[in-house]
This record gives C-alpha cells, structure tokens and sequence, in this order.
C-alpha cells in the first residue's frame, strides 16, 4: 500500500470548480482508496493505494473528478516519499511560512524556458527549481509577488502553489 497526496489545481477560487472536501473524500473512497483525508478546502487529500505510479493515481482522480463534479481540475500527485523529499530538498530560506510556497507540476519544469529569466530582477523574491517543483520565498507576501506570475507565462504549464505550512502538513499526514 502507498500513500499518495493529491493536489487539486484552482478549486474552491472564487466561486469557482466548487467541490466540497466531504464529496471528494467520499469519491476518493470509491475509487477504492484507503484512509481518506483532506486539508482545507483548496483540495489537498492525502489516501493510500494498491497502484504504485503516481501517474495513474493522477489519471483516475481527474477522471472521476470529471464524471463527479463535471469539468476537467488538473491533479497533481505525489507518493508520501515524494512529498517528503520535496520539503527535505527545500534550498531556500523559508523565513515566514505563509509567503514561501511550492508549486507543483505534473512533469518536471522546462527550465530552458527559463533561462532568459533574471530572478534576482525581482527583489526581494526568490525562486529555485528542483524537478517538478520550484520553490518560492515571497518575502513580501504573495500578493505582492511578481516573480511567480512571471515564471507561469514563461512555462505556460499549470501548476498548483501551497504555501509551507501546507506542504509540510501534507508530509506529515502522508508519512502516517
């Protein structure tokens, strides 16, 4: 059995791709899932599973999130090990844990369309990339941030962004 944590991209926005963590739990448990979980309500659920490629796992979820609820959410699934390695390979000073965040793609970023990128044009923001993860310390708030929309328009790949203290929650619920 792993445990897996999937992150739903832009639900519960705005009045937006609503769906409540209770049906969602309630769908993963159909799927077969094991030990159900979610955190908040920005689609974050954390569930063991027979299968082993977190690709598939990602696959099944956007499927029945589909046939469910209706439109097509991007799902971004990492085993427990996985998440765990995300918040161990952290480069960057976290400082306040509200304006650091990791965003999340499905496959690993293309940083040769980041290379014309100056990061440090963009004081006091940072950025790093590991894999298909690129970390954010915002300083300023996210609000504020300007570095990560910028990265967005050059990627032109939808991720999905959670702050530390997410990220580092998840972990934990996912190494239990």
């Amino acid at each position: 059995m792993t445990r897996f944590v999937a992150l739903l991209r832009g639900i519960n926005v705005g009045g937006k791709n609503k769906i409540p963590m209770a049906e969602l739990r309630a769908m993963l448990d159909g799927l077969g899932y094991t030990d159900v979980a979610t955190l908040l309500q920005s689609g974050n659920a954390v569930f063991g599973a027979d299968a082993a490629d977190p690709a598939a796992v990602s696959a099944a979820v956007e499927a029945a999130i589909t046939e469910t609820f209706g439109g097509t959410i991007r799902v971004m699934v990492r085993t427990g090990a996985e998440m765990r390695a995300v918040v161990d390979a952290n480069p960057l000073d976290v400082g306040h844990p509200s304006k650091f965040l990791v965003t999340f793609f499905a496959e690993p970023v293309d940083t040769a369309k980041l290379a014309d990128l100056d990061a440090a044009a963009y004081p006091p923001d940072e950025m790093a990339v590991i894999g298909r993860e690129i970390y954010y310390n915002l300083p300023r708030g996210i609000n504020e941030a300007k570095l990560p929309l910028v990265v967005e328009r050059k990627l032109k790949a939808g991720g999905t962004a959670r702050n530390w203290n997410t990220v580092t929650k998840l972990a934990l619920m996912a190494d239990n």
